[in-house]
């Protein structure tokens, strides 16, 4: 388990505060990795008590770009850069409500010419909150 938290994350994506959604990274394999984010109430995507769609969709972004920024990290090198290209098969079960932690599983199918295919799911005290497919462009530094 590797648990990366607080300040450290910022080494790890390019995103800063406000934007910055993701807050633990907890382990990484060749293909998969796991992170983490607690919801708080003065959050950009929060509306009526609730994280919306659209942050959501932005924490899996973020927990991709993380991995990707992990793995440069250990190779003594710095972050690559991120776009999102395409989110399919998006499924949101329930929108998680200020205070919940979302517990984040990211998977790598493929990579050609700098674009990631990657599924992912999200939870919320086990209960799945969404999951999808994503393509994102990345740019080496």
């Amino acid at each position: 388990m590797i648990d990366i938290r607080g300040e450290v994350i910022k080494t790890l994506i390019l995103q800063r505060e406000p934007m910055v959604m993701v807050d633990t990274f907890y382990e990484a394999t060749e293909s998969e990795a796991n992170t983490g984010f607690t919801i708080t109430n003065d959050n950009l995507f929060c509306s009526n008590g609730l994280f919306t769609e659209p942050g959501l969709i932005e924490h899996i972004a973020q927990s991709a770009s993380a991995f990707l920024g992990y793995k440069a990290l250990i190779a003594n090198e710095l972050p690559p850069l991120g776009f999102l290209g395409e989110v399919k098969s998006c499924h949101i079960h329930f929108l998680p409500n200020i205070g919940d932690k979302l517990h984040t599983y990211i998977r790598f199918i493929s990579e050609a010419l700098g674009v990631y295919l990657f599924v992912a799911e999200t939870k919320v005290n086990g209960a799945i909150a969404i999951t999808c497919r994503m393509k994102i462009f990345f740019i080496p530094p």
